[in-house]
């Protein structure tokens, strides 16, 4: 329509639903399904990201999930306070964060901790095994005995000798004395029988070792081979009156 001066006008009306012919609308629907199924993964992805990215905020970055308790086991020797103490381990350190490594070097820094063995119990627990040492001999120390494991650590300081520990007589004890390790290596291999007279032994020089047993009787051992045979040679005479028996060679055993 126009009106009188030539100016055309314009009236905007409402489509109806059906002028838009059926196959451009299933046309536009399929393309807005695909649009969604396209961002959808994309979507889960950021979803499933800012929910991993928090629950590592909360356990690494929090003390929700923090050390709370830590608890010591197998320490006879030691009060679980000191194995703490030497853990150094702050209250409420998130728990991940914790270097149960670097926990268990310190904590087998102590004297009489063989070996510790530190793990994480959720959701706020560390628990630290500790496994002592084990002593085998007394070495005279001053006015007492330092008490030495299988390895000649010494890890213990007694006024007297603990009863069922031989006394190990070497002039520099320790790990590294050659005259330590070879007095061990002989206790390690006594039959019961010779450890239940055992009262010392002497070592004063790797090749001269003796066992000096109740009733001032004497093993001549000699050196640290063959420990197995002298032993077993050594077990059978210890009926004997004889007060040293000599098996630093035992195929030719002397008694006297």
């Amino acid at each position: 329509m126009s009106d009188p001066g030539g100016v055309r006008r314009w009236r905007l009306v409402r489509a109806d639903r059906d002028a838009v012919p059926p196959s451009v609308r299933r046309f536009m629907r399929r393309a807005r399904q695909r649009r969604i199924r396209a961002a959808l993964p994309w979507a889960i992805a950021v979803a499933i990201l800012a929910v991993a990215s928090g629950i590592g905020w909360m356990i690494y970055g929090t003390s929700v999930l923090g050390v709370r308790r830590v608890e010591v086991t197998g320490a006879a020797l030691l009060d679980p306070p000191q194995v703490r103490a030497a853990a150094a381990v702050p209250d409420l350190t998130p728990l991940a964060r914790v270097d149960v490594g670097a926990v268990a070097s310190r904590v087998e820094a102590l004297a009489p901790v063989d070996r510790a063995v530190v793990s994480r119990r959720w959701p706020g627990t560390l628990l630290i095994e500790v496994i002592e040492r084990t002593g085998v001999a007394a070495v005279p120390r001053g006015d007492g005995f330092a008490v030495v494991d299988d390895e000649g650590v010494a890890f213990r300081t007694l006024p007297e000798r603990p009863d069922g520990l031989p006394r190990l007589e070497v002039v520099q004890p320790g790990p590294d004395d050659v005259n330590t390790r070879a007095g061990l290596e002989v206790l390690a291999s006594l039959s019961a029988e010779l450890k239940a007279q055992l009262i010392s032994v002497t070592v004063e020089a790797p090749a001269r070792i003796r066992l000096n047993l109740a009733d001032e009787r004497t093993i001549v051992w000699g050196d640290s081979s063959q420990n197995a045979v002298k032993s077993s040679v050594a077990t059978a005479l210890l009926d004997r009156e004889e007060k040293t028996i000599d098996v630093s060679a035992p195929e030719v055993v002397s008694l006297r």
